[in-house]
């Protein structure tokens, strides 16, 4: 599967070492095609830097080892989503055959469409990933 992860499920993972955000894109890189956009590696670096600067190195490790497409993001605003500074992340998984997008974002979990599927870390981990 196509996957994207939004900006917070990336920090909560660094953040939090073995917490679901973690196991979820450790499955997601192991498992499944791991997409993002320039616009969540960038979001990334700026909330970073505003909430834990010198832990910067951490997610810049995070990247360096990751695994993952880069795509474009496409002006489609075809669904409007109300936090507007989301918008740029739910056009690229519109616009790029993403079948799956994990966030922990409320605006993107209360969006009723059929593609991409969008849910929560935990609900991901019950429903996509194997348990041993």
């Amino acid at each position: 599967m196509r996957i994207m992860v939004d900006t917070n499920v990336i920090l909560s993972a660094v953040i939090k070492r073995n917490s679901i955000p973690d196991q979820v894109l450790t499955d997601v890189c192991e498992n499944h095609e791991l997409i993002l956009c320039n616009y969540i590696v960038t979001e990334c670096y700026v909330v970073a830097e505003r909430r834990f600067a010198a832990k910067l190195y951490v997610l810049d490790q995070l990247f360096s080892k990751l695994r993952y497409e880069i795509v474009a993001v496409p002006t489609l605003n075809e669904i409007g989503i109300r936090d507007k500074k989301d918008q740029p992340i739910l056009d690229a998984a519109l616009g790029n055959d993403i079948d799956v997008l994990i966030t922990g974002d409320k605006h993107f979990l209360e969006l009723d469409i059929q593609k991409p599927i969008i849910c929560s870390p935990s609900a991901f981990k019950d429903k996509y990933m194997k348990t041993n």
